[in-house]
């Protein structure tokens, strides 16, 4: 049998040199969500999934598609979210500048991580999600894009009050968006409370899994009681109603902020701390 030619050859064993078994990788991620169509991939709408699949694909030279913890809808923005890949390529220690290199300005990664199980999954393998909503009273426009104006007398009782209302339901139907293929409307509340923010006031909620546009009906409805324009008991009858028409969804984007996902401990391992053993 003839020898493969020594160029061949010497290509062979450099990608030999360069493989590695299959390793998962996690992208912690952070981003302006008014640059974006959202985070998961639409076609060649630009997508925080889309720049980061298309960086990937520069970097390693081979196509790879990336898979998201927590969707986020236009103008919403996250200091954290992750996404999984997978390669065979023993990625180098310069992997997380150069990406932030090609990535546009909006969008930055701040870790690597690598799954100690080949299977991790950044959506399925997440225990809990947590995130912010900015509104401030008094016009700034250094807060535009980056908060919800909102001029109105509210009642911060009241605030209180349903955010406390909101931790005693698991069934939130009725603040889904429409054609969302979830299979449950079920979600355990681990967190919900409002807390001042400087100038702002800030709305917090912490749960294992949130559903398309929850935190921003969520949100809506209780200013909806805060300005006296639904009473308590009212906002517990669109809690249980199931009916998401009953819910006020109206409030802009770019005032929710992703703020943290946990997964288990010992899940992950800093990708730049394994280099530097």
């Amino acid at each position: 049998m003839p020898e493969k030619p020594l160029q061949l050859q010497g290509l062979f064993y450099f990608q030999l040199l360069h493989l590695q078994p299959m390793a998962r990788y996690f992208l912690e991620v952070m981003y302006d969500g008014t640059a974006f169509h959202g985070s998961q991939i639409q076609g060649e709408q630009v997508t925080v999934q889309l720049e980061i699949n298309k960086t990937l694909n520069t970097l390693l030279k081979t196509s790879v598609e990336s898979f998201g913890a927590s969707r986020t809808d236009e103008g919403v923005h996250a200091f954290c979210n992750f996404y999984h890949f997978d390669t065979e390529q023993a990625l180098k220690d310069t992997f997380l500048y150069n990406m932030n290199s090609i990535l546009p300005h909006t969008l930055a990664i701040k870790n690597i991580y690598i799954a100690n199980d080949p299977n991790a999954n950044a959506r399925f393998d997440a225990t809990s999600r947590k995130y912010r909503y900015r509104i401030y009273g008094k016009k700034d426009p250094f807060l535009y894009n980056r908060a919800y104006y909102f001029p109105f007398k509210i009642d911060r009782g009241m605030l209180n009050q349903t955010a406390a209302i909101i931790k005693e339901y698991t069934a939130f139907e009725s603040f889904s968006k429409r054609n969302t293929q979830t299979k449950t409307f079920n979600c355990t509340i681990h967190q919900s409370y409002w807390e001042e923010g400087g100038k702002e006031l800030h709305y917090m909620v912490e749960a294992n899994r949130f559903l398309r546009g929850m935190v921003r009906g969520l949100v809506g409805t209780q200013l909806q009681v805060a300005r006296g324009k639904m009473t308590v008991a009212q906002f517990r009858l669109v809690m249980e109603g199931k009916d998401n028409t009953e819910a006020d969804f109206s409030v802009p984007g770019h005032g929710l902020y992703l703020e943290e996902i946990k997964y288990p401990v010992g899940a992950l391992s800093l990708f730049q701390s394994i280099l530097a053993k």
